[in-house]
């Protein structure tokens, strides 16, 4: 079973935090979430990374971000990036003091781990040793049309941006689950690709019901405007992969293209027929290029006698 707990950070907001797996396990894998989602997004990668020949050399931690799950909510000025990526490095030194760190991120929650490189460099590079983005971008909104034209999705953005600035105002009220219900052909429209599991969307649309509307609006701002390929051209020495479907609305390949170019010792995987939803559509996928990275990191380590095996293996 997982350890529940919360983190507090210097402004009073607390994040909801789930780790599984020894507190000596050779390295930590981190895994953030994507804007209006929780940490309960990850949960296929949990279990596997979690489970036999792998478990006890890898710890898991998830968490929920500000205002959203079951984290609390913020002030409005803080429902930033730049904040984000300062509590990632407030997560890591309170959850793995000590120790190699992989950072998994998708979609916001890659975003997140770019702004924590670009603000906190020295303390990324103690800690960080190798990445996973799971359909995410360094660009902002630059490839985001939602796979229509040019011209409809700049009035989709114009709406979008219009409605952010109203929900941000709305504080920690929640969306009502009713509504939610009847938005979930456009939810599983928007973020899935050709196939959607019931038990998916469900899961999807509950993430949304948790989510505090300033966090669904205040975001939207920054996650629109950051760019950030030239912090990530300074980590193209760690053991990284990105991953996209080729259906993605939200983040569509050129995204994941660049990541690529900006760390050119990325494994890039593009999944034929996948959404935005990677790791609940092709979990399989995800997992192993997740065991791939984490592999890597743990073979460079000094052997630990009598310890576990590398992730990925079945030693």
């Amino acid at each position: 079973m997982p350890e529940r707990f919360e983190v507090g950070l210097p402004d009073g907001v607390r994040l909801n935090v789930e780790a599984t797996g020894p507190m000596d396990a050779q390295v930590t894998a981190i895994l953030l979430h994507g804007w209006t989602l929780d940490g309960r997004a990850w949960h296929r990668q949990v279990e596997a990374l979690t489970a036999p020949p792998a478990g006890g050399a890898v710890r898991v931690v998830t968490y929920d971000a500000r205002g959203h799950g079951r984290s609390s909510c913020m002030a409005l000025p803080t429902a930033t990036l730049a904040q984000l990526g300062d509590d990632l490095a407030t997560v890591i030194d309170t959850v793995a003091p000590t120790g190699p760190v992989v950072l998994v991120g998708h979609s916001m929650g890659g975003m997140t781990i770019m702004e924590y490189a670009h603000r906190h460099p020295a303390h990324f590079a103690a800690r960080t040793a190798g990445l996973v983005f799971v359909s995410t971008t360094a660009e902002g909104h630059t490839h985001t049309v939602y796979g229509l034209s040019p011209r409809i999705a700049r009035l989709i953005r114009l709406a979008e941006t219009t409605g952010a600035g109203v929900l941000a105002r709305c504080g920690s009220w929640r969306a009502p689950r009713a509504l939610l219900h009847a938005l979930q052909p456009s939810i599983r429209w928007m973020l899935f690709g050709d196939r959607c599991e019931p038990a998916d969307i469900r899961l999807v649309t509950s993430a949304v019901a948790r989510a505090s509307l300033r966090s669904i609006g205040g975001f939207r701002a920054s996650i629109g405007t950051q760019h950030r390929l030239d912090t990530l051209a300074a980590l193209a020495h760690l053991p990284a992969a990105a991953l996209v479907g080729d259906r993605d609305r939200l983040t569509p390949p050129p995204c994941a293209e660049s990541i690529a170019q900006a760390l050119p010792a990325t494994e890039l995987t593009v999944c034929p027929g996948a959404g935005h939803m990677l790791m609940l559509e092709r979990p399989d996928v995800v997992n192993a290029a997740l065991s791939g990275v984490l592999h890597r990191v743990l073979a460079e380590l000094p052997p630990r006698i009598g310890g576990a095996a590398p992730a990925g293996t079945g030693a």
